[in-house]
């Protein structure tokens, strides 16, 4: 019994030094992340400061937009649906509906007219700005050769976007795990072959894709 009773408290040590890491890189990305926002922001504002404006770039926005439907968005697109997955980091329906929230939320994802009567950005274009931004640390110079977004207006959309993230899933989404909620998460890890893992984008990707039905359930919540 007392090797069986020393056997339980190492396992107990170690799963809370695994959580207390775990918490410590929560800490770190979290402060990471709001550094990001934060430069974005001055350097938005840098932007919106200069008094002499460069020439507009006629980036041909509206045929990338096309093409950007055609590579991800439309029925048969040219890329499939787990290339989507690769580079979106989620699945297509999940995107939609994030895509829909925010519209309703904030009306400058929307397409529009310009004052001179053009059509400008679809909302998959400053989305998908947006998410390269987050999720790949890509630099707005990046993003323009993918999007054909000026800077400013990808900074824009970065901070928009993370504001609206912010007020309509933190109550339901972004709140820290319960121990309970870690427990359970560390349950499914271990089960799938990764003990003492939690939060790990990489590993849960992978995960997923191997194995497209058994985080399907925790993707789409």
């Amino acid at each position: 019994m007392s090797n069986l009773r020393r056997v339980l408290e190492r396992q107990q040590k170690v799963r809370e030094e695994i959580q207390r890491r775990r918490a410590e890189e929560d800490r770190d990305a979290d402060e990471k992340e709001e550094q990001m926002l934060a430069e974005a922001v001055c350097m938005l504002n840098q932007s919106r400061q200069h008094h002499h404006r460069a020439p507009n770039v006629d980036r041909r926005r509206e045929s990338r937009g096309k093409n950007l439907l055609e590579d991800y968005f439309i029925l048969n697109s040219l890329y499939p649906e787990y290339k989507f997955r690769e580079r979106y980091r989620m699945q297509p329906h999940l995107f939609q509906k994030i895509m829909h929230d925010i519209c309703n939320y904030d009306t400058y994802f929307i397409q529009k007219h310009d004052a001179v009567g053009v059509l400008g950005l679809i909302p998959e274009q400053k989305l998908t700005a947006a998410l390269r931004m987050l999720a790949y640390g890509a630099s707005a110079e990046q993003v323009d050769e993918i999007a054909r977004m000026g800077k400013s207006t990808i900074l824009e959309c970065l901070v928009r976007f993370c504001d609206a993230v912010e007020n309509l899933y933190t109550r339901e989404y972004l709140c820290k795990p319960t121990p309970r909620d870690l427990q359970r998460l560390l349950k499914k890890g271990e089960d799938r072959g990764f003990p003492g893992m939690i939060g790990s984008i990489d590993c849960m990707h992978w995960q997923w894709k191997n194995c497209p039905t058994a985080w399907q359930g925790e993707i789409s919540e």
